[in-house]
């Protein structure tokens, strides 16, 4: 017989395992930033969906399965000498992928394009782009 106990433990197990999915980023992933107005989005149309919002490139965006995801994102360094430390606050944020960024030659890891503000929370906009890391975010 198998006592409640023990039932209850192998469900908290099994929902841990499967709820904590995670995306993380390769080495050579980076973030740049665009301006409002975020509407329309791809994912969202009209919707408005805040400001802590992000577009995905191709390794992320999943052929729209990346829409409504939540990533944390989190400064890790500079990608020129425009200015060697960008990097502040704690260094992470958590955005809502609400669009798609098409995907360029030099995208190795993936690129996230964050709104204005949510890169102002982890970086100097006047860096432009910054070395990453992510992974997405479960509650």
């Amino acid at each position: 017989m198998v006592k409640f106990s023990d039932l209850f433990s192998m469900t908290i197990a099994f929902m841990l395992c499967f709820s904590s999915r995670e995306a993380v980023a390769d080495e050579g992933s980076t973030a740049t930033f665009y301006t409002p107005p975020y509407v329309p989005s791809s994912c969202n149309g009209y919707k408005d969906d805040g400001v802590m919002i992000a577009a995905a490139s191709d390794a992320i965006w999943d052929n729209r399965a990346a829409c409504g995801r939540k990533y944390k994102v989190t400064c890790v360094g500079a990608t020129n000498q425009g200015d060697p430390h960008p990097c502040r606050g704690n260094g992470d944020v958590v955005v809502k992928i609400v669009d798609y960024r098409p995907s360029l030659a030099d995208d190795r890891g993936g690129t996230i394009d964050l709104s204005q503000e949510a890169f102002a929370a982890i970086a100097n906009p006047d860096a432009g782009k910054i070395k990453i890391s992510f992974q997405q975010y479960v509650i």
